[in-house]
């Protein structure tokens, strides 16, 4: 009896199903193995696909920010004092300060009304010798007199005198032969210590000072004289043999000797003047 075609079949001549057989477990193994790396790379794609998608978007709001649809070049960029500064609050500032300049010395010496420390003979040269260099000169006598023209010979006197010199100071020093009277005249201020010295000239000199060891010198023979100011002092030398000799224009050992002799006056008066400008300036 039949049903149509294909349909099922009873009766002798119906064809029997086939037996059943044992299952191909390599094959299996295969396809379960293949299976399992199909999927493996189908995950991989996807993540590699969600990590563009990602950076794509990153990349999108970063050329977003800046208002255009393309990146920004480095070069670019704002330079440094363009970007602002940070918001935080910044600390509290302070002008610079600087401490004031010491007193110059000279303004110490310049005048009567500053120039107030002791003064003498020996406060202004102290000690028995004066040591330059190599050059040792032995000290000799020292005096002071407020009768300033009486220790002065030929036209210094009257020029000292016209200026209103308070004092004239001398000490003496010798080495080698050769002395040399330093005499520092004070006076108001420094004003008539430039006019005496501009007003005096080589017809007048400091009276030598001998004693201590030192022969009268320069008395009656040609001697070399100095004539200077510094501030309200005018200082004077007066150079020569200790023999009588008369100097000339040969004898450089005189000359040399009597330029340290002034120089130790300047030096001596410009002390005067630091250790008032350091008292003054509370370092001394």
């Amino acid at each position: 009896m039949s049903f149509g075609q294909g349909g099922p079949q009873w009766g002798p001549g119906a064809p029997q199903e086939p037996q059943s057989q044992a299952p191909d477990w390599a094959a299996l193994a295969e396809a379960s193995e293949s299976r399992n790396r199909r999927k493996k790379w189908l995950m991989i794609g996807g993540g590699a696909l969600a990590t563009a998608v990602i950076a794509g978007i990153v990349a999108t709001a970063v050329v977003s920010a800046n208002g255009k649809n393309e990146a920004k070049n480095p070069d670019d960029l704002p330079a440094s004092e363009e970007i602002p500064n940070s918001t935080s609050s910044a600390g509290p500032t302070f002008a610079e300060t600087k401490p004031p300049p010491p007193p110059d010395p000279k303004e110490f010496i310049s005048d009567a009304k500053k120039d107030k420390a002791p003064l003498s003979t020996d406060s202004l040269f102290p000690g028995k010798k004066f040591t330059k260099g190599s050059a040792v000169y032995k000290k000799g006598a020292s005096t002071g007199t407020k009768k300033c023209a009486d220790a002065t010979q030929g036209t210094l006197g009257p020029v000292l005198n016209a200026n209103d010199c308070e004092r004239l100071m001398r000490v003496t020093y010798v080495k080698d032969g050769v002395a040399v009277t330093i005499g520092v005249a004070v006076f108001e201020n420094d004003k008539q210590a430039r006019k005496a010295k501009d007003e005096a000239d080589k017809k007048g000199n400091v009276m030598s000072l001998p004693g201590k060891g030192v022969p009268s010198f320069c008395r009656t023979s040609t001697c070399f004289t100095t004539i200077n100011s510094y501030g309200r002092y005018g200082y004077f030398t007066t150079a020569g043999f200790t023999n009588g000799k008369a100097v000339t224009a040969k004898d450089e050992k005189v000359f040399a000797i009597a330029k340290d002799l002034q120089g130790l006056a300047f030096q001596q008066i410009h002390k005067r003047g630091e250790m008032q400008a350091s008292a003054a300036a509370g370092l001394g």
